[in-house]
């Protein structure tokens, strides 16, 4: 079974897991450096580098993997966070927490904004700090600070749902719920409004509104009434009338009697109804390798050359 479940992977693949094998000789984890996916494997999985190893994945040119590797000791996190490739320090940023103190607030003044945005991914930041990069002049990291800060103060999601760029106000609406004095603007400015639509109630309005993604939305509504989702069945777009097929209370007759109306002569939209009507889910991970011993591991460098 092992031998079975190894030749269903590849060279590097069999070298990568070898690298993040628990216990492993450190004899077996410098050969591995000299192998390029091995090595990045090794600088951000294993959870017993030396000084020596460290040093060396810095040199062969790994340090964004090991940058990412939360256990790698405070000084060369902190060297790392002055590495000149912003990569290396986005790596630092994803992962840090306050140690050495107060790298996380020297990475919110990073001259790459590209690092701030990694930096809005780390759950282990003070509060101050996410609201900090909420108001950060770089739309794409105030955007990462909707993805990854669900849980924002009123305050902070207020501001996001009226900033002053439209994409970061239609992302906010989808992200969070928003309070009711701001529905009427979001509702009224054309970027927001059908990302507002969940919000409301359906009604004759949106369902025959000029914008289809609006009329979409309404479709999709889980509250929405027989006569407004019977309307919308006969929508002119053919994507709210998908909308429609898709509610799991749309009668059986009624979605087979749309089937031919949710048809399209467009590859690209087909592929989009599709995915609609049939969600995408990621197959479970595969079971990890079993572990080597010394003689296989041995086997498996020296089939690499290594």
């Amino acid at each position: 079974m092992q031998t079975l479940s190894l030749r269903c992977m590849s060279l590097d693949a069999e070298l990568s897991a070898l690298a993040a094998q628990e216990d492993l000789p450190v004899d077996l984890v410098w050969r591995l450096l000299r192998h390029p996916v091995a090595r990045r494997s090794v600088a951000l999985r294993r959870r017993d580098l030396t000084e020596q190893l460290i040093e060396e994945i810095i040199e062969l040119g790994s340090a964004r993997s090991l940058a990412a590797n939360t256990s790698v000791p405070a000084d060369i996190r902190a060297r790392l966070a002055e590495h000149p490739e912003p990569s290396v320090r986005c790596g630092v940023a994803a992962s840090v927490a306050d140690e050495p103190p107060g790298l996380p607030a020297r990475l919110a003044d990073d001259p790459d904004s590209s690092v701030q945005s990694f930096l809005a991914m780390n759950d282990h930041l003070p509060p101050e700090l996410p609201a900090r990069l909420a108001s950060d002049p770089e739309p794409s990291v105030r955007s990462s600070i909707i993805q990854y800060w669900r849980d924002a103060p009123d305050w902070v999601r207020r501001a996001l749902l009226t900033d002053a760029d439209p994409n970061i106000r239609r992302d906010s609406v989808s992200a969070y719920f928003p309070p009711a004095d701001l529905l009427p603007g979001l509702l009224a400015d054309p970027v927001t409004r059908a990302a507002a639509v969940p919000y409301v109630a359906p009604s004759l309005e949106l369902a025959t509104d000029p914008d289809s993604a609006v009329r979409e939305a309404t479709a999709a509504h889980p509250d929405l009434p027989t006569g407004l989702r019977d309307l919308l069945a006969e929508d002119p777009d053919v994507f709210v009338r998908n909308a429609v097929s898709a509610r799991p209370d749309t009668p059986p007759a009624v979605r087979e009697g749309m089937t031919a109306s949710v048809e399209t002569d467009s590859p690209f939209a087909e592929w989009i109804l599709s995915s609609r009507l049939n969600p995408h889910t990621c197959p479970s991970p595969a079971p990890a390798p079993p572990n080597l011993t010394r003689e296989q591991a041995e086997a498996l460098l020296a089939r690499a050359d290594l």
